[in-house]
């Protein structure tokens, strides 16, 4: 069903896209860590639980992106449209609500997350949450309108708006904190108006009746249940594994807060360098949502199963080369983030460590977004909660506080909790009873 050029051109961009996100999302860090180490341990409290809130709806986006491969991969255009608007209406309507949930708790939220923080770290937390919160409805947009491009396989489109989202944040960010002199509101600013550009942009490019799947001009806009049903089926499972997985995080970072800001700076600096090796994963899970949707809703396992060894093959290629790199020049690479010794220290440990145990990674992130994508989302939701839950947070507890191993224990912990993740999401792969379980028959 897919070609070498379809293929080459469905990942070159989700590739190049996800190097933007990360790359911009390491500018934001090294941007704001010249306000001061309280300013990189405020965003980076909140970046955990706003990922958190926007798992929300970027679960949404996923389920709409596997209901509408499907129906693209059964030929049945009409439905995968109807897929399309009831997506945005839904998932616009549900990052309503977390807007207002988030600006209405802002400072208690904050508290009930991380505790006693020191001041200003907190002061810092707070303005930054309260300023990219509004953009939460954009961003759903965005997701929501990219996925269904992804969807079509046309990928393109999404990394050239995601281009300039990142433009218009990074040239932002220099200019209210270089050329304004600006705290951390000068990195949620931008933010907020390249999200607000963005959602503009591809919403849009949607709306053009050329895409295999658009929005259909003129179209009443009212809520269909049982393509709402659909999407929630895929939706509501992968929202919650992902939810809970991003709360377990939050758990995380509160413990790694009572260790003191050097840990609790070096842990942030050593999560957002690590978003690196994540980076192919995460680019080609998203390709096989399209992949696996369409050969599904085709009802070609078997070329499903195939796509899915090549592209955790090829994630395994490049893992290779960025966890080499990473792990050989961890010091310089963290040198510039202008931290002090002893949290350079402690990032660059971080950081190495990471970078070996990485080889277990592709099995338990990329391998799952097959089963996804051919609607098996309920085992891989209670294999990661149950795994989130047991190995990751119970082991980081006993080897921080048991065992006294600090940061490190943490890390050690998450690593338990891939080996586990990836037993199982192959055994599930290979026994194939993940096949048979359309939702786009009609």
């Amino acid at each position: 069903m897919f070609s070498k050029k379809d293929l080459t051109r469905l990942m070159v961009p989700l590739i190049i896209e996800q190097i933007l996100a990360v790359a911009v999302g390491m500018i934001d860090v090294i941007m704001v860590a010249k306000v001061g180490e309280a300013a990189v341990s405020g965003v980076s409290l909140v970046d955990s639980i706003n990922i958190l809130l926007i798992q929300l709806f970027s679960a949404m986006a996923t389920g709409g992106a596997v209901v509408a491969a499907q129906y693209i991969g059964s030929k049945n255009i009409p439905r995968a449209n109807l897929a399309a608007q009831q997506l945005l209406l839904f998932s616009v309507s549900i990052s309503v609500a977390v807007t207002v949930f988030a600006l209405s708790t802002n400072g208690p939220l904050l508290k009930l997350a991380f505790g006693s923080i020191e001041e200003d770290v907190m002061d810092n937390a707070r303005i930054y949450f309260y300023l990219t919160a509004l953009s939460f409805p954009f961003l759903a947009i965005y997701n929501s309108c990219a996925a269904l491009f992804r969807a079509m396989g046309n990928s393109r489109i999404s990394m050239m708006t995601s281009l300039w989202m990142n433009a218009i944040n990074v040239a932002g960010n220099f200019i209210c904190i270089y050329l304004l002199g600006m705290g951390v509101e000068g990195v949620a600013i931008p933010t907020l108006i390249s999200r607000g550009v963005a959602a503009v942009m591809i919403f849009m490019m949607l709306r053009r009746p050329q895409n295999v799947v658009h929005l259909e001009r003129g179209t009443k806009l009212r809520f269909y249940p049982q393509m709402i049903k659909k999407i929630l089926q895929i939706g509501i499972p992968n929202g919650l594994e992902s939810s809970i997985f991003q709360f377990g995080k939050i758990i995380l970072q509160s413990l790694v807060s009572t260790l003191g800001t050097v840990a609790l700076t070096g842990f942030g600096v050593a999560s957002n360098l690590v978003t690196l090796e994540y980076l192919p994963g995460n680019a080609l899970g998203l390709g096989l949502i399209t992949i696996v949707g369409q050969c599904a809703g085709a009802g070609e396992y078997e070329q499903a199963r195939q796509y899915t060894k090549k592209v955790v093959k090829l994630n395994y290629i490049i893992l290779a080369v960025i966890c080499t790199v990473l792990a050989i020049f961890a010091a310089p690479v963290v040198g510039i983030y202008h931290l002090s010794e002893a949290t350079s220290a402690v990032t660059v440990e971080l950081l190495v460590l990471h970078s070996f145990c990485m080889i277990i990674w592709p099995l338990s992130f990329t391998l799952p977004n097959a089963l996804r994508a051919a609607a098996d989302v309920k085992f891989t939701m209670c294999v990661s909660v149950f795994s989130m839950w047991v190995f990751r947070i119970g082991c980081s507890y006993l080897l921080v506080k048991g065992f006294g191993m600090g940061v490190n224990g943490i890390w050690i912990a998450m690593f338990v909790d891939w080996v586990f993740r990836a037993i199982l999401f192959v055994a599930r792969f290979v026994s194939g009873r993940w096949k048979g379980r359309t939702l786009a028959e009609s």
